[in-house]
C-alpha cells in the first residue's frame, strides 16, 4: 500500500483530498498545525470509509517544527502540499513577521518536505508531488500581495523540479483552486452582497465545494495521470481567464 502525505488536511480541501485518496487506497497521513480534534474528524471518516490514516500535527509557520516534523516523515510516495497561510493586509502595511509566516508556510516547509520525500520516491522509481495552489496566482488579491507571491514562487519551484525529477519516475504538478467555499471563507462569503460580487466574477457562475479539487488530484496520482508533470490546472471556473 503506497502513504500519501496530505498537509492541512485537517479540514477544506485537504480533507478532501485525503478522504478521496484513502477511498483510492492510499495509507494517509492526516497533518494540521494544531488542532487535534479537527485532524481526528478527518481519520475517523477515512477508517469509516475503510481505509488507513495517521495523524502528524506540525505548525508550519515554524521551521524547527517543519524540521522535526520532516523527520518524522518516511516511506511518502504521494506528497500533496495544500497547507496554506494567507493574512488580508494592504501592501504597505505588511510586517516583516507576517511575511515570515507566510513563506514558511506556504514555500520555504514544501521545499523542504520535498527534499525530504524525494530520496524514497527515486529509490522507487515511482511518486507524486501536488502543490496546491491559488486563482491568485494569476488574480492577485490586492490586500494578500505575500500569499499570492508565495503561491508563485511554490509553482514555479514545480515547474523546476518536474524537469528534475522526471527521469525518476516523479511527477510534480500544481493545482490551482478559484474560490472554494472552505471554513476560511465561510465568513466574508455569508455577505450576500460580497457573495454576489464573487460569483459575478466566476464564469460558471458559482463558487466551488473541496471535492472538485479533489478529482484532479487523484487523477495526477494516478497511473492514468503518469504523462501528466510540470502543469499548472487551475480549478476555478473560469476565474484565472477572465
Amino acid at each position: 500500500m503506497k502513504t500519501a502525505l496530505i498537509t492541512g488536511s485537517a479540514r477544506g480541501i485537504g480533507r478532501a483530498v485525503a478522504i478521496r485518496l484513502a477511498k483510492d487506497g492510499y495509507r494517509v497521513i492526516v497533518h494540521g498545525a494544531s488542532n487535534i480534534k479537527k485532524a481526528e474528524e478527518t481519520k475517523n471518516i477515512i477508517e469509516q470509509n475503510g481505509g488507513s490514516a495517521e495523524i502528524i500535527l506540525s505548525d508550519l509557520t515554524d521551521l524547527e517544527q517543519t524540521r522535526k516534523f520532516c523527520e518524522k516523515v518516511k516511506g511518502v510516495d504521494v506528497l500533496v502540499l495544500n497547507a496554506s497561510l494567507q493574512y488580508r493586509t494592504p501592501w504597505n502595511e505588511i510586517s516583516t513577521k507576517a511575511c515570515l509566516e507566510q513563506l514558511n508556510c506556504n514555500f520555504i516547509s514544501s521545499m523542504m518536505l520535498i527534499q525530504t520525500v524525494a530520496d524514497h520516491m527515486k529509490e522507487n522509481k515511482w511518486g507524486r508531488i501536488i502543490t496546491i495552489g491559488s486563482v491568485q496566482e494569476a488574480k492577485p488579491h490586492p490586500d494578500m500581495l505575500v500569499y499570492s507571491a508565495s503561491k508563485a514562487a511554490q509553482t514555479n519551484m514545480m515547474k523546476s523540479l518536474s524537469l528534475q525529477l522526471a527521469k525518476d519516475g516523479i511527477t510534480v504538478n500544481n493545482v490551482a483552486p478559484g474560490v472554494v467555499y472552505t471554513d476560511r471563507n465561510v465568513e466574508a462569503l455569508s455577505d450576500p452582497e460580497y457573495a454576489k460580487k464573487v460569483t459575478d466574477s466566476i464564469p460558471v457562475g458559482f463558487y466551488g465545494e473541496p471535492e472538485d479539487c479533489a478529482g484532479i488530484v487523484s487523477l495526477l496520482c494516478a497511473e492514468e495521470g503518469r504523462y501528466i508533470t510540470g502543469q499548472s490546472i487551475y480549478v476555478d471556473g473560469g476565474k484565472s481567464i477572465q
